[in-house]
């Protein structure tokens, strides 16, 4: 809590040029004219009335010399959220303001009054009954001369909580300064802990701007915004692409579909299964010499490899294990997160052969959530185990196991070692990650959001997962990113994102 200053006017002090002077604070501030006059007429209003009409920062020295110098303008101070982090974690923390008629009603009982402050979004909301406090209130009868004579009911003050996070704020920053003339998300976990070190939504707006208020003008802007600044992307679900990949293999040594050094002996860049699929073909992006099997493929980031490992698995057994891994389920967490899916309209099953061929690759009707994401990706780097992931800092709680032995210990260091070799092979799709000394397991990916073939609008998104494996200070990190609209990046998404990460190494 840090002090903003509140902007007052004296009713009756507002001079000859009461109008002008209106009008000049309404330049100044932003606040209409129309607002001003109707909180100067408000019942209770008398000349010797103070009438609140904005907070502004306190930093704004310029303001508020400027505003002083208007006749019946008083400053005060004033406690209220001030949020260092704005703009770097505005869809994390979310903001606050005052309660409407609707949540008033659903907390009726709560001590909420119609100036209270409530958590509209992010985890202020979640966390509204911690960290809220209550005021003390004490009702009495007094005797003629004021002095309390019969108390009838009292409330004592009682203080919120403190909620402490895992995110590392400087990280935060970090992230947010190499992302935000974009549109996408960063998620960034210790795989072992769970602990969520960074979670950066953009683009995205400043929380502050609730605090001191926004005008009619700057909400609609806001709101209005093409590039969605409100929209919370990690908290959303998108199509996968290629980093899909480790899962379906994963999922195919799992129930001994695939093996290891199984070759599926096609050629070129283009299959189909038989004719019954018509003019349907799974493409890949480039042809590559050697057998083709599982380290070759995820080197190569071969669609059809996992898109006849997809066939292999069958659509049933495929639906099983994606559910064993928290497919449509909800995954504990303070901010409600959309769930994963592997079928349209959020069912389960996978419908057709050839949409399950495309789900193999991170396709089809496959939706991801991020966050979920990370924690299945954890399973490389835990011998199986899939991680909780954890946002509120609790040393009791690091480690917590969330889906148990999902893979088994070979199956897991399998797919991590074959994401390493995405990195360190020099044919690798994500050979430019290689940083010496550090040893990384990533996967590159590309989602085509197109409707049809005829589709030019809808655009493609640009996906790069990893995680440094055994790093000598023992702070591994996993990150989840993912860029929109790649069609328009010259670097292509996956490795526009790579040098964003190695910035941050």
């Amino acid at each position: 809590m840090e002090i903003l200053l509140l902007l007052e006017l004296y009713h009756g002090k507002l001079g000859e040029n009461k109008e002008q002077n209106i009008e000049k604070i309404s330049e100044l501030t932003g606040v209409s004219v129309d607002y001003i006059n109707k909180s100067l007429e408000a019942s209770y209003v008398k000349d010797d009335t103070f009438v609140p009409v904005k907070k502004i920062v306190d930093s704004n020295i310029t303001l508020k010399e400027q505003l002083l110098e208007i006749p019946g303008v008083m400053i005060n101070k004033e406690g209220a959220r001030v949020y260092s982090l704005g703009e770097e974690a505005a869809h994390l923390i979310g903001y606050v303001q005052t309660i409407n008629s609707e949540e008033l009603e659903q907390n009726e009982g709560k001590g909420y009054t119609t100036t209270s402050l409530i958590g509209k979004t992010g985890l202020e909301k979640a966390y509204e009954e911690t960290l809220r406090g209550i005021d003390g209130t004490k009702i009495y009868i007094t005797d003629s001369q004021g002095n309390e004579i019969f108390q009838i009911a009292k409330q004592e003050k009682k203080d919120g909580k403190n909620v402490k996070l895992t995110i590392d704020s400087t990280l935060q920053k970090e992230v947010y300064e190499q992302m935000k003339n974009d549109k996408g998300f960063f998620v960034i976990m210790e795989p072992q802990t769970g602990e969520l070190l960074a979670l950066v939504s953009v683009p995205t707006f400043d929380s502050n701007d609730f605090v001191v208020g926004l005008t009619n003008e700057e909400w609609n802007t806001l709101n209005n915004d093409e590039n969605k600044p409100l929209y919370n992307r990690f908290i959303q679900k998108y199509c996968p692409g290629s980093t899909f990949k480790p899962i379906t293999g994963a999922i195919g040594l799992k129930l001994g579909k695939i093996s290891t050094d199984e070759d599926f002996g096609y050629t070129g860049t283009s299959w189909q299964k038989d004719e019954s699929w018509g003019d349907y073909k799974i493409t890949t992006l480039t042809g590559y010499s050697g057998p083709k099997n599982l380290l070759n493929a995820m080197i190569h980031s071969d669609n059809i490899y996992f898109a006849q490992t997809a066939l292999k698995i069958g659509a049933i057994d495929l639906a099983k294990e994606l559910n064993n891994l928290g497919f449509n389920e909800k995954l504990d967490f303070p901010l409600l997160l959309a769930k994963s899916q592997y079928s349209s309209n959020n069912g389960t099953t996978i419908e057709g052969e050839t949409k399950l061929a495309d789900s193999g690759y991170g396709q089809g009707s496959i939706l991801v959530n991020p966050i979920h994401m990370a924690s299945i990706y954890s399973s490389f780097a835990n011998n199986g185990n899939m991680i909780k992931p954890i946002i509120e800092y609790n040393p009791d709680k690091t480690g917590e196991i969330y889906k148990d032995k999902v893979f088994s210990e070979e199956v897991a260091n399998t797919i991590k070692n074959s994401l390493i070799q995405v990195v360190e092979n020099k044919e690798g799709t994500a050979n430019d990650m290689k940083i010496a000394g550090l040893t990384i397991a990533g996967k590159t990916g590309t989602a085509e959001l197109k409707k049809s073939s005829e589709d030019t609008e809808s655009g493609t998104l640009g996906w790069f997962d990893c995680f440094t494996v055994n790093k000598s200070d023992g702070t591994d990190m996993l990150i989840i990113s993912m860029v929109e609209n790649i069609q328009d990046n010259a670097d292509g998404g996956s490795h526009y994102l790579i040098k964003k990460i190695k910035n941050l190494f």
